[in-house]
């Protein structure tokens, strides 16, 4: 996963509350087994229906409640490979909130107005180290977790996690003796 410190460009501007994954990425997309190839297929309906028109700027604004509905993390994978980078938003959906930081892709939340005040500029700078979201004629502080902060600074998903205790983990497997530590066996 790449990490993440300054997303700045244009926005795209999505005006709807309750977005839910289901409306990110149809059901129909999801039987591929890679996770790459879901960009094409965000918003489907939306946007063949005409209902939406979305460039693949790295910023989305978008209503309360986003990423609401069910748990896939495809729906992450369609707005990154769209070409988005970061989704602001007065609120999301708990479990999309988590699914977004796990795979490198920022959510932020922001209060309704400050929403529409960036839509209305049409180009931001998101900071992370600072924690800040600035566009012309404003600037506004978000909150997120010091350990997601951390991660996403530094590219680490939960196997890069891992990978920084290998020497702890091969320890801990070669045990007092130089094996897989004590072996039992009951008869």
């Amino acid at each position: 996963m790449e990490a993440i410190n300054v997303i700045e460009g244009e926005v795209s501007v999505l005006d709807r509350s309750d977005v839910d994954t289901d409306q990110i990425i149809p059901k129909q997309f999801l039987k591929r087994v890679e996770r790459t190839g879901y960009g094409e297929f965000l918003f489907y309906d939306w946007i063949r229906d005409g209902e939406v028109e979305l460039e693949p700027h790295p910023i989305l604004v978008s209503g309360r409640n986003f990423g609401s509905g069910s748990s896939r993390e495809h729906a992450v994978w369609a707005l990154h490979q769209f070409g988005f980078q970061t989704v602001i938003a007065p609120s999301f959906s708990d479990i999309f909130y988590s699914n977004s930081t796990k795979n490198g892709f920022l959510p932020v939340v922001l209060p309704e107005e400050t929403c529409r005040e960036i839509a209305t500029a049409g180009q931001a700078r998101v900071d992370l180290e600072n924690q800040t979201v600035s566009w012309d004629g404003g600037e506004a502080s978000f909150e997120i977790d010091a350990e997601i902060k951390r991660r996403l600074l530094g590219g680490l998903d939960d196997i890069a996690l891992t990978l920084q205790s290998e020497d702890a983990i091969e320890a801990f497997e070669a045990g007092p003796g130089g094996t897989y530590g004590p072996v039992t066996t009951s008869l």
